[in-house]
C-alpha cells in the first residue's frame, strides 16, 4: 500500500511544500506500486525518464496543487518521446515527436507522466480485452474486466498505483470503467478539453477527461485540462472557472430528473435498488427528484454504431504502413503492403468496425444511414435540452450490470455495446457526465451513479457528486 500517494492531494501537496517528501519520492513509490501490481496489466509503457524529470522540477510551487504529482495517461493520447500504441500492434513501435495539448497542460502544471495506460485497441471495446497487450484486470476482483476503453487508467487509480489518470470517452469509455472499478470519472462537455493529440476514433464524439479517487480531485484536475486551443477548432472559448467552487454546498432545492429508461428492466436489480436508495437520500436532503419520460434514449446504441464506426473507418485510414508504425514484410507492391499491414496490424474488433464503417459511408449508404443518424442525434440533443429547461441535472445508473467476468463479452459485440447503453446518449448530445461510486452489490463489486449536466455546467455535477460521496463515505 502506498505511503504517500494514497493520501488526499491536499495532504500530499502540504508534505511537498514542507519538504518532508520530494516529487522523486512520489515517483519511486508509483514505480514500486506498478511493479507490485504488475498482474493488473494496467500499463503498456513506463516513462523511463520520469525519475530524471522528477529530480529537475525545481522548487515546489506552494500555489500549484499538482506540482510533482504522478499521473497515468491513456495510451491513445500523444506523448512526446514516450511510446504511444493505442494498444495496437500497428503502432507498437510508434514514438511521437510532439505532445497532445492535454499533455502540455499537465507538464505546465508540473505533473509527472508515470506511464501510458492499457486500453481497448484504438479505444474500440468496453472491457479493454481488445488490447494487443492483453486485458488489464479489475483491482476489486481480478477475474473481472475493468471496463473499457479506459480500462488501464481505471485499474491504475482503483489499484492505488497513482491517484490520477487521463482517460478518453467516445461512448462511455471513462464513466463505465470508473463505475466497474469504483472511482470517479468525468466526461467533460464536448469542446471543453482540446482533442489535439488524441488519436481520433470518432471525432464528433471523443473527449479527454480525468479519472480520480475523489470528486474534489476530479474537479481540480479538470481545472488544468480545459481551455480553447487554436490547434483544435472544436475547442470552445469559455471564461476561466474553478470547478471545485460548488463542492460542499447543500443540495436543497435542486431539481433532478430520472428517466424511466434508466431504471427499466435492462438494469440489474441490485443496481436499481442502490439508485432508489440514492433518490431517497436526495429527497430527504431537500432535493426534488422526478421520474420522467424521455425520448430517444433507446436509440442511442444504434446511432453510436453508425456514427462512431463511420468516423472510425475514415480516421483509421491513415494507418497504412507508409509513414509510421508497423509495416508488413514480404510485400512486392503497394496494394499488398496496405492489405497485409492493416490485416496483420489491426485486431479483430478494429477490423470489424472499419468494415462496417466503410460500408456505412459507401455510396448511397452515407445518406441512408449516416446522414439520418445525425438527424436523430440532433433530436436526442433537443430532448436533453427540453428536460434541462425544468431540471438542473439528470441521474441514473452508469451501467446496467457490475463488472463482467473476463471473457464473457469479448466475442459478443452486441453485449459489449449494451454495456454502454446508459452512457452513450451523453456523447451523442455532447454533454458532461460523471460517474460517482454509490456502494457495492452482494458480491462486493462497485456500483456507480451517472450524473448528467447541462452543457458547460460541470460545476453543478460536482456539487451533487460531492454530496453523495460525503454521505456514502
Amino acid at each position: 500500500m502506498s505511503k504517500y500517494l494514497n493520501l488526499d492531494i491536499r495532504k500530499i501537496h502540504e508534505l511537498l511544500v514542507e519538504k518532508k517528501i520530494t516529487p522523486l519520492d512520489l515517483v519511486e513509490e508509483a514505480l514500486k506500486e506498478i511493479e507490485n501490481n504488475k498482474d493488473l496489466n494496467a500499463f503498456i509503457t513506463i516513462n523511463d525518464k520520469v525519475r530524471e524529470e522528477a529530480s529537475t522540477l525545481g522548487e515546489v510551487d506552494p500555489d500549484n496543487l499538482f506540482f510533482g504529482i504522478p499521473i497515468a495517461v491513456k495510451d491513445n493520447i500523444i506523448t512526446k518521446d514516450i511510446r504511444t500504441t493505442c494498444a495496437s500492434h500497428i503502432l507498437d513501435n510508434f514514438i511521437p515527436i510532439y505532445d497532445a495539448t492535454a499533455i502540455k497542460k499537465l507538464k505546465e502544471a508540473k505533473m509527472l507522466i508515470i506511464g501510458k495506460a492499457n486500453m481497448d485497441e484504438f479505444a474500440m471495446g468496453s472491457t479493454s480485452e481488445t488490447s494487443y497487450f492483453g486485458a488489464p484486470l479489475n483491482p476489486r476482483d481480478k477475474t473481472r474486466a475493468t471496463g473499457g476503453s479506459s480500462g488501464g487508467s481505471a485499474a491504475a487509480v482503483a489499484g492505488g498505483i497513482v491517484p490520477f489518470a487521463l482517460g478518453t470517452d467516445t461512448g462511455g469509455s471513462i464513466r463505465q470503467p470508473a463505475s466497474y472499478t469504483g472511482i470517479v470519472g468525468m466526461k467533460p462537455t464536448y469542446g471543453r478539453v482540446s482533442r489535439y493529440g488524441l488519436v481520433a476514433f470518432a471525432s464528433s464524439l471523443d473527449a479527454i477527461g480525468p479519472m480520480t479517487r475523489t470528486v474534489y480531485e476530479n474537479a481540480a484536475l479538470l481545472n488544468i485540462l480545459v481551455g480553447e486551443d487554436e490547434k483544435d477548432l472544436t475547442s470552445v472559448k469559455k471564461d476561466k472557472e474553478d470547478f471545485t467552487r460548488l463542492i460542499g454546498e447543500k443540495i436543497a432545492g435542486m431539481k433532478i430528473a430520472l428517466p424511466k429508461y434508466f431504471i427499466s428492466d435492462i438494469v440489474d436489480e441490485e443496481i436499481s435498488k442502490r439508485i432508489k436508495e440514492v433518490i431517497s437520500l436526495l429527497q430527504k436532503n431537500g432535493a426534488i427528484v422526478d421520474i420522467i419520460d424521455m425520448k430517444y434514449l433507446d436509440t442511442a446504441v444504434n446511432l453510436y454504431q453508425i456514427i462512431a464506426m463511420a468516423e472510425a473507418s475514415s480516421n483509421l485510414a491513415r494507418f497504412d504502413g507508409v509513414r509510421y508504425g508497423f509495416r508488413a514484410n514480404d510485400v512486392n507492391d503497394v496494394d499488398t503492403m496496405y492489405a497485409k499491414t492493416r490485416g496483420e496490424g489491426f485486431g479483430d474488433e478494429v477490423k470489424r468496425r472499419i468494415m462496417v464503417g466503410s460500408y456505412i459511408l459507401s455510396g448511397e449508404n452515407a445518406r441512408i444511414y449516416y446522414d439520418k443518424a445525425l438527424k436523430v442525434r440532433d433530436d436526442i440533443t433537443k430532448e436533453f435540452n427540453r428536460i434541462f429547461k425544468d431540471y438542473d441535472l439528470i441521474i441514473g445508473p452508469t451501467t446496467t450490470r457490475v463488472a463482467p467476468l473476463l471473457g464473457t463479452s469479448k466475442d459478443d459485440p452486441h453485449k459489449a455495446f449494451m454495456d454502454d447503453v446508459l452512457v452513450i446518449p451523453v456523447n451523442m448530445a455532447g454533454l458532461p457526465g460523471l460517474n460517482v461510486p454509490i456502494g457495492t452489490n452482494s458480491e462486493d463489486m462497485p456500483i456507480g451513479l451517472h450524473i448528467i449536466g447541462k452543457a458547460f455546467d460541470e460545476a453543478t455535477i460536482y456539487r451533487l457528486a460531492s454530496f453523495i460521496e460525503e454521505v456514502k463515505r
